[in-house]
Formats: C-alpha cells, structure tokens, sequence
C-alpha cells in the first residue's frame, strides 16, 4: 500500500474526486469544504492524500486547515500509514473527524494524547414534515450578515469551543456569495432562529449550522427553520439532504426526526492534548 501527497486540489481532484462523489452521504464533510476552496480562494492550501493498493484507489485522507483531519474515506487498512505520512507533511494538524471507527483508530495511532470535543450522529432526509410554528420564514441577504456572523460565533462557542478563531461575518459572506442556503425564521419582523444549506454538489446538501439563541429556545423555531432550509436544498435540485446532531443534546436529535430526518452513522471528533 502507497500514500500520495497531493500538491494542490487539481492533482487529487483527477484520482479521488469521482470516488468521493460516488458515495455523497459517507463523504458529505470532504466533498463540501473542498467544493467551498475550489471556489472560494482558502488562506492555507489543504492537505491531500490518496492511499493506493495495486494500482488502485483505495481511500484518501483531507484537511482543510485550520480545521482537523477528516477520515471518512480512510481506510481501517490504512490508518497506520496515514499517521505516518501526516506527520511528515502536517505535524501540526488539531485532530480528526469523521465516522467513529475511522477517527478514533486515527486518533489512537498517533499515540497522541486526545479529547473527544464532539460526538455527532448523521441523519439523511426521508419525508420532509415541516411543523406548524408560529412566525414565518425568508431567506437571508447580504443585510443579514453582521447578525448571522454574531450568532455563528456564538453557535461555535457552544458546539465547538475547541475550534480555531475565524472571522465569522467574513465566513457567513462568503458562504452567501457561493450561493448556499442561509434561512432565518421571525415573530413579528424578529429573527429568532437560522440554519444554513451548502449548495448541491454530487446531488448531496448538508444543513448546518442550526442555531436559536436561548431567549428563543422550546418553541419550535429550530424545527422551523431547518424545515424551510431543507425544502430550499431540495427545491435547489438535491437528492440527498443530511444534517450532524449533536449526541449530547437529545432535543435536537428527537426535533430532526420528527421532521423528517432518519439517523444512519456516528462520528466523533477528537483533538490533540496540547
């Protein structure tokens, strides 16, 4: 078995791309924030591997910095070389994600010490059931910005508080101009709730992030609003829609399936004790 350090997106792109996009679902986290770099320059170029075996592709292995490794595609065969080969070319790397299986054997052949920062189930859309809430729902502009960057921040603070600092007005903008999904649901003319959509790629849309401040909590306004930017990602053309859950939270877990979403895998998110 080989590793292959790609130089640049272009080079993985022509041996792994087509294998990602084969299976969206498995793949959902890779296939959209690498579809995010190719069309919107990134600060840091990502790290690319490809693990080969007798000429063929047999898995790969991306990060797109500052965020940790993502390993749903590794191989359980090739856990040993990947952590190999990233600590030649990527020693600084937070962590990893993806599938439990795949991330936590990353994680323990490191021999790095780590924390489980996230525990995440992913759910696929069956029947789309939006609720009966009160207020309405539209689509967020570039008008929304500054607030949607507020409360991305504090969503990250909350879901992910080991995660790098990052500019999130900045983030939100661009997420907008790539022409992904924002919605916000308001009670007479206030926002109270968002969730975002990344734009169809290989027929797959992940929804995320969801967030209601606590002011706004226990009334069904999350629901809503994922409802609405689940309708937007399939009227945008897309035949699988997926959300993270966030196991430690069973509220939003028990909200998602009663509006459609239906549970298939877990993954966990581990980073390296510093």
């Amino acid at each position: 078995m080989d590793a292959v350090v790609h130089p640049d997106l272009a080079s993985f792109d022509a041996v792994a791309h087509d294998r990602l996009a084969a299976d969206p679902v498995r793949n959902t986290v890779a296939l959209t924030s690498l579809d995010r770099i190719r069309r919107l320059p990134a600060e840091h170029q990502p790290t690319l591997v490809t693990f080969h075996d007798g000429g063929e592709v047999i898995g790969s292995l991306v990060r797109t910095p500052p965020w940790p490794f993502q390993a749903a595609d590794l191989p359980l065969e090739a856990v040993d070389l990947a952590v190999q080969t990233i600590n030649e070319i990527d020693p600084d790397a937070p962590g990893v994600t993806g599938p439990r299986d795949r991330s936590e054997a990353f994680a323990t052949a490191t021999g790095k010490g780590y924390t489980e920062s996230l525990a995440t189930r992913l759910y696929r859309l069956g029947t789309l059931a939006p609720p009966t809430v009160p207020g309405t729902g539209r689509m967020a502009t570039e008008d929304d910005v500054e607030l949607l960057g507020a409360w991305r921040k504090a969503f990250t603070g909350e879901a992910v508080p080991e995660a790098p600092d990052e500019n999130t007005t900045e983030v939100v903008r661009g997420s907008l101009r790539l022409g992904n999904g924002h919605a916000l649901w308001e009670v007479d003319g206030t926002p109270v709730a968002w969730a975002a959509a990344s734009i169809p790629h290989a027929g797959m849309t992940r929804v995320g992030p969801v967030y209601t401040p606590p002011e706004h909590r226990r009334h069904g306004y999350g629901a809503a609003v994922s409802a609405m930017v689940s309708q937007w990602a399939l009227d945008q053309g897309a035949t699988e829609v997926l959300l993270f859950a966030d196991l430690t939270n069973p509220i939003s877990n028990s909200i998602y399936q009663r509006i459609g979403y239906q549970p298939l895998d877990d993954w966990a998110e581990f980073w390296w004790k510093r």
